[in-house]
């Protein structure tokens, strides 16, 4: 294990990936704490997934304008189903959305079944390839990342039940393409909930979540989406010791 071994050329770009996500997904985990519908982000991640998966069934380019496509709209479909259950049945809320993941979870293992790397795009869905972001890739989710922003502060559509639930989904189709699902329900939940309703706080606790993730990652060659969820994790459990320690 040597920091001269760390290659910054492939660490930079992946950290800059983690950025981009926690740039939206601080605010929007805020959002959704203060709403208690704490498993919504995996669901839609979920449902992004299954519009891959649906997709790549179908013979579409991996990383294609039409795989894209099919994952944008399994999102935004999911999206409404969650916030039409919200309407109809908001005591049971919660619940509905444990059964909207795991329909489509299972959906997409059946769609998979009979592929031979199903193993292995199944990993790639749920712990992501971060480590292999490279500066030109991450334009679409900056951009994404921009508009959502744009959307959050301009429009103030946090305010609109229906334009919060657009807005996670396109949000989160964007990022869990590139860091996978665990890593964006982590990104979402973890800062959010030990910042305790403090950005800055929030965005410090993501930071260095991925920064030691990565680090961790290179030295010990370890699944770098497994590493910064741990990591993150472990920040956020030193924040809330230290802080009630000096309480």
């Amino acid at each position: 294990m040597s920091f001269g071994a760390v290659d910054l050329g492939l660490l930079l770009p992946a950290f800059a990936a983690g950025l981009l996500v926690l740039a939206s997904h601080v605010l929007l985990g805020g959002e959704v704490l203060r709403r208690g519908i704490i498993f919504i982000d995996l669901a839609i991640a979920q449902f992004a997934g299954l519009g891959i998966v649906v997709a790549s069934a179908l013979g579409f380019e991996v990383g294609g304008w039409r795989m894209q496509l099919a994952a944008v709209l399994a999102a935004l479909a999911g999206a409404l189903l969650l916030r039409a259950l919200e309407r109809r049945a908001p005591e049971h809320l919660e619940a509905l959305i444990g059964v909207g993941f795991v329909t489509a979870a299972c959906t997409a293992i059946v769609l998979m079944s009979h592929d031979p790397h199903a193993g292995e795009h199944l990993q790639e869905l749920l712990v992501g390839q971060i480590l292999w972001s490279t500066w030109g890739g991450l334009w679409p989710l900056a951009l994404v990342t921009g508009l959502v922003l744009a959307a959050w502060f301009g429009l103030r559509l946090k305010e609109s039940p229906l334009g919060f639930y657009l807005l996670f989904a396109v949000t989160v189709t964007a990022s869990v393409q590139v860091v996978g699902v665990y890593l964006v329900f982590a990104s979402l939940i973890v800062p959010a909930l030990a910042a305790g309703g403090r950005p800055g706080w929030a965005y410090a606790i993501g930071g260095a979540g991925y920064a030691l993730g990565l680090l961790a990652s290179a030295l010990l060659d370890l699944p770098a989406g497994a590493a910064i969820v741990l990591a993150l994790v472990a920040v956020a459990g030193s924040r809330s010791v230290l802080v009630g320690r000096r309480r």
